[in-house]
């Protein structure tokens, strides 16, 4: 340790403090020093160099979580995508940015004015929105389909929002209401953007966010429907779902004329639709003419009723025939700064939650999707900076809370996009549309309108083939995604966003808590053609021909002994030596399941092994309360067939990260195994520990070395926190240490000990001489001796010329491995020599 100024302070500290730095010390002070294992002549005949891996330290984690000052910038660089390409901008793309900038801007016109009515405002709320959403994405975008605006079911949301405000706050404008929690909304996720924890969005499943969206969808659907068929009836549109179908139903003779516009202008839109998916099928080399076609059918549909109703109501602007939107200011009349106060938030704080939720849950989504779709790569940090940017100032002109729309994105990519730029075009058709159609806009049928908003949602609703495929591949997500649906149609859209993602996140607490892990044995198996045996006709042999003579390999693989992994159950699958367990964790080991998976261990291991030196009681109040012994007449369980428990090795392969209960778990197993196998002692072995973090985790808590037998009784593995410790040396775990060593000792005095078992000595020499060394050229027969490498090496000159043996680890955590087959080794090396069990060899 170096003798510095910094590391003298810190241990004065540590004496004034009480803390110990050495706490542990496997071995004992004056132990002998402790290695991987190698013999005497693998140490000394090969040019071996020595390898001590060095923990990682405190200021190593600070030195990861301080950026540097080009991580700083290009911190800052990222945060304006637009500078990585903007400068290699050409005519091509302008092109194809034209195309479909003035594609999608003509079709979100109509959207953003028939989701303002979602939004209990008026239609011109839409178009500002709309233009803002287009024009600010592009500087912040890393998606070049994504089109913002208003969406049917945020609208919804600040719909629901509006009415509540206008009973709790009649004073204030609708309109204002919308900007402010347009602007809070677009703070929060602009800040999660900005600290980079985009990620949390992956915490919502894809059958979550299915049943959101149908949910959703059906809600909206059902409550245009008044509209569409003009229903004079006084009911709300904003209740349950459930409700507001019943409702409609109830109040069906109350249809009036409106129907007419609406209902078939939703049938007209499904029909040029499926007219232009029938043409493009049979005339594929025109399907781009079909696209656009179908593309523009929302505008044609809206210009055509337009023009049947100022036809209509031209003499008749004061009282016409159907309802109609009615005047729509010139411009942006409502620009100014938002208002923003307590009382306004505290009108809508309760759906701030459920409002940012769809906020990310749309967009990321949606972004993600078209981008794997067209072979790009999102940010979805920079995606809620976007959004969050957009929200924070469409407000200024009057915007309310827009994010990615799935049908404008999907017409935007099909239109052969080529960069974000594609939005400003876009901006500028909502633009003129501000400035110019007002006047059109006067004409617009409500009923139309309502009808293109059913036929702009309707595609949300998931078919019934994808639930099918949910159930095929994941019953339990099929379960989540109608709770999701049932709870959305008889709730509101907020309690059913809440209800998707709470039961997303209780399934995968549930399934992390609940892991469990699997117990392996080693089988020896035979390759030719990649894991399988395969004949000249291409079907699977028996592996008996030239071929496997040819081509023949060999290696020993491990596999769960329930066959739990859908192995062939013909396959004997052993324990590869009495008393020597390997246990692999499924997931990750921490705090949630970590008492999950050492109990199933615990409870396994007692049903298959005896205790090494079992107590015999005199009389029956000697007994322990849980273990009370056979019923009267009944005699003891033989359990003299049962090995004793040797090792335990660990399959670390799935744990990236431990933690404090985690690891004081496995210290509490620790010493109870250790009393269990009194006055032996349990050797812990650990395979693909890949994470540094965890080998210093697990080599702080005692792991990794050879547990010293004690010649005294059984010792306790100091704890890192335990309830049972407190007291110290007069506590309950001290007095409990107390009782099982005077017991052992008179048991032993009573009965022999098993005979043939290694003593603590000639096991730690076993151990330094059988303890694997990690070659580049490692032998696939497990029992390779030192005189086999010897004669080896020495018949290849060439061999030892060309390649030199290291150790792969570090020499001073000699019982964390590289892999099973190490691990196992190392095992077998404290078990006598004559017990060993060959495992079972199959073709695989």
């Amino acid at each position: 340790m170096a003798d510095d100024l910094p590391t003298k302070v810190g241990h004065g500290l540590a004496k004034g403090l009480g803390i110990k730095i050495p706490y542990r010390d496997p071995l004992g002070a004056h132990a002998d020093p402790v290695t991987r294992g190698e013999s005497t002549f693998s140490c000394g005949t090969l040019d071996t160099y020595a390898y001590v891996e060095s923990e990682p330290t405190s200021a190593e984690w600070l030195r990861e979580l301080c950026p540097s000052g080009n991580q700083v910038f290009s911190y800052l660089y990222s945060l304006f995508p637009f500078l990585s390409w903007i400068t290699r901008y050409n005519t091509q793309w302008l092109f194809g940015d034209m195309v479909a900038g003035i594609t999608v801007g003509a079709v979100v016109v109509p959207q953003g004015m028939a989701y303002a009515k979602l939004a209990e405002l008026p239609v011109e709320f839409g178009l500002y929105s709309s233009f803002m959403g287009v024009l600010i994405y592009w500087f912040f975008a890393t998606s070049k389909d994504i089109t913002i605006g208003p969406v049917a079911v945020m609208s919804t949301l600040v719909g629901t929002v509006v009415v509540d405000a206008k009973e709790k706050i009649p004073d204030v404008p609708s309109h204002v209401v919308a900007s402010a929690m347009a602007v809070i909304c677009g703070g929060i996720v602009c800040f999660m953007g900005l600290i980079r924890i985009g990620f949390i969005v992956d915490f919502i499943p894809l059958p979550a966010i299915s049943a959101f969206m149908t949910g959703s969808a059906l809600n909206i659907c059902s409550g245009q429907v008044k509209d569409l068929l003009g229903e004079q009836a006084d009911f709300s549109t904003r209740g349950a779902t459930y409700q507001v179908i019943i409702d409609t139903l109830k109040y069906l003779p109350s249809a009036g004329i409106d129907a007419a516009m609406g209902v078939s202008a939703l049938a007209m839109l499904y029909i040029i639709r499926a007219g232009c998916n029938f043409g493009a099928r049979k005339h594929p080399s025109r399907a781009k003419i079909f696209f656009f076609l179908s593309t523009l059918r929302t505008v044609f549909v809206i210009l055509f009723y337009t023009m049947i109703s100022a036809a209509v109501n031209l003499h008749r602007r004061d009282d016409p025939l159907f309802q109609t939107l009615g005047d729509v200011p010139r411009g942006f009349q409502h620009a100014a700064v938002p208002v923003v106060n307590a009382r306004i938030i505290k009108a809508f704080a309760n759906q701030l939650p459920a409002s940012v939720i769809v906020l990310l849950i749309e967009h990321i989504a949606i972004s993600k999707s078209f981008g794997r779709v067209n072979n790009y790569t999102i940010d979805p940090s920079q995606e809620l900076v976007a959004i969050g940017v957009s929200n924070l100032l469409g407000p200024f002109l009057g915007g309310y809370p827009a994010t990615g729309s799935f049908s404008r994105t999907a017409i935007k990519s099909k239109a052969g996009v080529r960069t974000p730029l594609a939005g400003v075009i876009t901006a500028v058709v909502v633009l003129l549309a501000i400035y110019a159609l007002p006047a059109v806009f006067f004409y617009i049928p409500k009923a139309s309108l309502s009808g293109v908003i059913i036929h702009a949602v309707g595609d949300l609703i998931t078919p019934p083939n994808t639930v099918y495929q949910f159930w095929r591949v994941s019953p339990l997500d099929c379960l989540i995604f109608f709770i999701g649906v049932f709870v959305t149609v008889f709730t509101s859209i907020e309690i059913g966003i809440y209800c998707t993602v709470c039961i997303a996140a209780t399934v995968l607490l549930f399934r992390l808590a609940k892991a469990r892990g699997q117990f392996l044995g080693r089988v020896t198996v035979h390759s030719v053609i990649g894991d399988h045996l395969l004949q000249e006709d291409g079907k699977y042999g028996s592996g008996k021909g030239d071929t496997q003579q040819e081509g023949d390999t060999q290696r020993t693989i491990y596999l769960p002994i329930d066959h739990t992994d859908g192995s062939n159950p013909e396959v004997g699958i052993e324990q590869p030596y009495p008393g020597i367990f390997i246990y692999r964790f499924s997931e990750g080991f921490n705090y949630p399941n970590a008492n999950h998976y050492t109990d199933y261990l615990v409870d396994t291991i007692f049903r298959n092994t005896r205790r090494t030196n079992p107590f015999s009681y005199g009389k029956i109040g000697d007994r322990p309360w849980n273990n009370p012994g056979p019923r009267r007449g009944k005699s003891e369980e033989d359990r003299s067939h049962f090995p004793t428990l040797r090792a335990l090795i660990l399959d670390f392969s799935s744990v990236n990260n431990v933690d404090v209960t985690s690891v004081q778990n496995l210290i509490d197993v620790r010493n109870q195994l250790d009393l269990y196998t009194s006055p032996q002692t349990v050797q812990w072995h650990f395979a693909h520990v890949n994470n540094r973090w965890t080998k210093r985790a697990l080599a702080a808590a005692g792991f990794g070395y050879p547990t010293p037998a004690s010649n005294d009784g059984f010792h306790r593995w100091k704890p890192i926190f335990s309830v049972t410790e407190i007291e110290g040396t007069t506590s309950a775990a001290a007095h409990a240490e107390l009782v099982n060593n005077e017991q052992a000792h008179r048991a032993q005095a009573r009965t022999d000990v098993e005979d043939g078992l290694p003593h603590d000595e000639d096991a730690k020499s076993a151990a330094l001489e059988s303890h694997n060394v990690e070659e580049s050229s490692s032998s696939t027969d497990h029992s390779l001796q030192d005189d086999k490498l010897h004669r080896d090496l020495n018949s290849s000159q060439a061999y030892r010329d060309r390649r030199k043996v290291a150790i792969l680890q570090g020499i001073n955590r000699p019982f964390f491995h590289i892999d099973l087959t190490s691990a196992l080794q190392s095992a077998l090396a404290n078990a006598p020599g004559d017990a060993v069990i060959e495992a079972p060899t199959t073709p695989q």
